[in-house]
């Protein structure tokens, strides 16, 4: 699931570089470091949510 949508995100922001989006915080091209900037934060919580529920 983590997976899927860190690709679906990081696809977002490929597209946000050839033509930018236009949705609210992604009005120009030099802002799709903002949705890289999400795929790390998910998938940094992704790992310490494994992490933690690794022994139950």
């Amino acid at each position: 699931m983590t997976k899927i949508l860190a690709f679906f995100l990081i696809l977002i922001a490929a597209i946000q570089v050839i033509k930018p989006l236009g949705w609210p915080g992604l009005k120009k091209r030099s802002d799709a470091w903002k949705l890289v900037a999400g795929v790390v934060v998910i998938t940094f919580l992704s790992v310490i949510l494994s992490a933690l529920f690794q022994g139950f």
